[in-house]
């Protein structure tokens, strides 16, 4: 995954990421990202995939979550460009 560049003398832009490389792990970045649109929870599918494992490690992955939602609200908010579709 590779992102877009436009560069011009001491100035360097990044943009949105291009088609080059891995088209499956692409996909897979783009719709873990789509999927932070809404908001935190716990479904019955998670909670049964949650059995069996450490608390630590639930506890880390609910922060994750928190965290990329509470980004993603911040940079809407903004009015970044959320590419809804």
């Amino acid at each position: 995954v590779t992102p877009s560049e436009h560069s011009s003398g001491d100035r360097r832009r990044q943009g949105s990421i291009t088609k080059n490389g891995n088209s499956y792990a692409r996909k897979l970045l783009v719709e873990a990202a789509w999927s932070y649109r809404y908001p935190a929870r716990v479904n019955p599918d998670i909670q049964r995939r949650h059995e069996g494992i450490p608390k630590p490690i639930i506890d880390r992955a609910w922060d994750a979550q928190l965290r990329l939602c509470r980004r993603y609200r911040k940079l809407a908010a903004r009015g970044k460009n959320v590419n809804t579709g």
